[in-house]
């Protein structure tokens, strides 16, 4: 039986808007210069997006005062997070699956604008703990 992609077409859409700020910007510029120009694209594609929306940590229960703060939240449930280094590290992966972790969401897309000679981009599945 062959797995199915998680939030397919959502996931589509979004790596489209990355290939086409890609396309426009190319690489070299820094993390900040390629949020915006997403955040704008997203808009231009009727994508549902929200910009560094703060996501509550736990312990225990108990809320924490320390937030993570991912680059975008898209359609409500698909995590972005945008780089712009030369190759993609596993702290930045990381950074995605901690994210996945203190949230319900499901899917979480690393996005690196600074490599050559076209985007990164890696998906992470945030897999339900079974007893």
């Amino acid at each position: 039986m062959a797995e199915q992609i998680i939030f397919k077409e959502e996931s589509y859409k979004i790596i489209g808007a990355c290939f086409e700020v890609y396309k426009e910007k190319g690489n070299g510029f820094l993390e900040a210069v390629y949020q915006e120009c997403l955040a704008l694209e997203f808009a231009h594609q009727d994508i549902a997006f929200i910009e560094k929306p703060r996501l509550h940590l736990t312990y225990k229960g108990q809320e924490l005062r320390q937030e993570y703060e991912p680059d975008f939240m898209c359609f409500n449930k698909i995590i972005i997070e945008v780089k712009a280094v030369k190759q993609l590290a596993d702290e930045h992966r990381a950074q995605v699956i901690n994210y996945l972790k203190a949230t319900t969401k499901q899917l979480g897309l690393l996005i690196n604008f600074g490599h050559y000679p076209k985007i990164e981009q890696e998906r992470f599945v945030n897999q339900p703990h079974f007893a």
